[in-house]
């Protein structure tokens, strides 16, 4: 009986284990960028036999059952749309990921902290139009001064950014694995050079 149980899904260690879905909203839009929209393969089947969700694409490999043999999505699509958040949530990562990454006074791409443009001490708040990203040395520099008095200029002005702004800047970013099979539905919308 318990050998039953163990074997419930066979399955091949090494093929099944890194074979992540890709997750589209209800109008084959990814639901985010960056982090790119992807279940475990485990839930993206689960969806699929709840009916939650419909197959568009699958890997090569299979999960089989003792009931059942099936092939693992790769690409699924929502049945239900999920609307997009209105407002873009004032975190650390949406920070980062608004400055792409960079200290918005050199450029650097690492040691990365945040910075008041106009310090608390002489009344900066901390808000969208008030932070940015910041190398530790550049954030050293400036320390508690302004603009004026540390010497150092912003790259870009601080705003608030719109939530296709944020998808925008999260397509720079692609995750180090892209399976085939999404490349028609991860850059579709994006506009054409001319």
């Amino acid at each position: 009986m318990e050998a039953d149980f163990r074997n419930e899904f066979v399955r091949h260690p090494t093929s099944t284990k890194n074979n992540p879905a890709l997750v589209l909203n209800a109008d084959y839009r990814p639901l985010s960028y960056y982090p790119l929209s992807l279940w475990c393969w485990q839930d993206a089947v689960k969806a699929a036999f709840m009916e939650r969700v419909d197959i568009v694409a699958e890997y090569d490999d299979y999960v089989n059952s003792p009931s059942i043999s099936i092939k693992i999505p790769s690409v699924v699509v929502l049945k239900d749309y999920v609307r997009p958040q209105k407002k873009v949530a004032f975190t650390r990562f949406n920070l980062f990921l608004r400055d792409e990454f960079s200290c918005q006074y050199c450029g650097s791409k690492g040691d990365l902290t945040f910075d008041h443009v106009v310090p608390r001490s002489h009344g900066g708040t901390t808000n969208w139009a008030n932070v940015v990203a910041a190398c530790s040395p550049c954030n050293l520099k400036k320390g508690s001064k302004t603009l004026q008095n540390s010497g150092l200029h912003l790259r870009r002005k601080p705003v608030r950014p719109e939530p296709h702004q944020m998808m925008n800047v999260g397509r720079k970013f692609p995750p180090n694995y892209l399976h085939e099979s999404w490349m028609d539905f991860l850059y579709w919308d994006a506009e054409l050079d001319a």
